[in-house]
């Protein structure tokens, strides 16, 4: 089967729900660590932003692999991949960490899970990590387990997803802090729940284990969604962009720093802990950063989708940075993007001009998330 174009093979790996995700006329796919993301399913991205900011959706996002690290050294490894100090984590407390080379460059910006003493999983963007992680340990002899467990998580998101879920698992699931998880009981089996995903209008994310349940476990939330207009969906890139959630390899890579990314506060520096590339991050906060992740308004009616990075200038025509991710928002009437500016102009309100494919250089401002 093919989808816009896109080959399927064995190398491209289905998820537990993309049965369900094709019954429901799926669109589309993008490719994430190797395996399917469904990248479209209402007529256009502008009804499926509207119907997710007022009612429910439910999203396939397996791709969010686990990297999981187990062993009397998993602490002590996922110390060193990260420059967030981990030694507060604790079960029901997700982490969002930035993840490092040696030369300070992000590899990752995974969600992390303490879910034992010994045992960890990093929750992860579109990037190898769990081959960087057994290099190290292999590099440096810790006694550690480092596998991709059958875990395949499913977000139901949207202002309506407590009521939904709380029907599926009853009252406690609103005790959750953000970025917090716990076990509960569903299809008959312990699963985690974590209130999180990959939108600022509320929502959970199921992190099925057992591959087998994929279909029930879908169609489960599909008919205890009914009563509250449940369409499926996937991460929209007009909410994505107004509420400043950054994509690995879009917005940055690893020749891109922390400090680039918004995610000084993130890194320690204290000598009790020590980590890859913590020498060259050190460095790089001595000096200052050069350019950082700033978000962009720009006009000129409709932008054309940014498959490739759109140059930004200042109004005396220098180059100051690249819009990275770019579309129209039919609810502040202009075009949103995000990109790497120049110290000179990250201040907010700092006049722009964005230049396009469709030829065109649209005058826009510099301005903070949320958007």
């Amino acid at each position: 089967m093919s989808h816009s174009g896109l080959n399927m093979s064995r190398r491209i790996r289905r998820t537990p729900y993309t049965d369900r995700v094709e019954t429901h006329g799926v669109r589309g796919f993008s490719v994430v660590n190797h395996m399917l993301l469904p990248k479209a399913f209402a007529p256009s991205v502008e009804q499926d932003y509207w119907h997710l900011r007022e009612n429910v959706q439910i999203w396939d996002v397996s791709c969010q692999r686990q990297v999981e690290i187990k062993g009397p050294d998993a602490a002590k490894l996922v110390q060193l991949m990260t420059p967030r100090d981990i030694r507060k984590a604790h079960f029901g407390q997700g982490i969002y960490v930035p993840l490092i080379d040696e030369k300070a460059g992000m590899l990752n910006d995974p969600v992390l899970q303490k879910l034992d003493e010994n045992l960890f999983w990093f929750s992860i963007a579109d990037s190898d990590i769990l081959l960087w992680a057994k290099g190290l340990a292999y590099g440096l002899h810790l006694d550690v387990e480092i596998n991709e467990p059958d875990v395949s998580p499913l977000a139901v998101q949207g202002p309506k997803s407590s009521e939904l879920m709380a029907s599926l698992v009853g009252d406690a699931i609103y005790d959750l802090p953000y970025f917090g998880f716990a076990k509960f009981e569903i299809l008959g089996t312990s699963q985690i729940i974590a209130r999180s995903g990959y939108s600022k209008q509320g929502g959970y994310e199921i992190y099925l284990n057992g591959s087998q349940l994929g279909s029930d476990l879908w169609d489960l939330i599909w008919e205890a969604g009914q009563p509250h207009s449940i369409t499926p969906g996937c991460p929209n890139l007009i909410e994505r962009i107004e509420a400043g959630l950054m994509s690995y390899g879009n917005e940055f890579t690893n020749l891109n720093n922390p400090f680039e990314c918004r995610f000084d506060h993130l890194c320690y520096f204290g000598d009790e802990i020590d980590y890859v590339g913590k020498d060259a991050l050190l460095k790089i906060a001595q000096e200052s950063p050069k350019q950082k992740i700033c978000g962009i308004k720009f006009g000129g009616g409709k932008t054309p989708p940014c498959g490739k990075p759109f140059s930004v200038t200042s109004e005396d025509k220098s180059v100051i940075g690249q819009v990275t991710s770019a579309i129209y928002s039919p609810r502040l009437e202009c075009n949103v993007g995000m990109s790497m500016i120049l110290q000179s102009h990250w201040k907010s309100g700092s006049p722009v001009v964005v230049h396009t494919p469709d030829g065109l250089s649209r005058d826009g401002i510099v301005a903070s998330f949320p958007l």
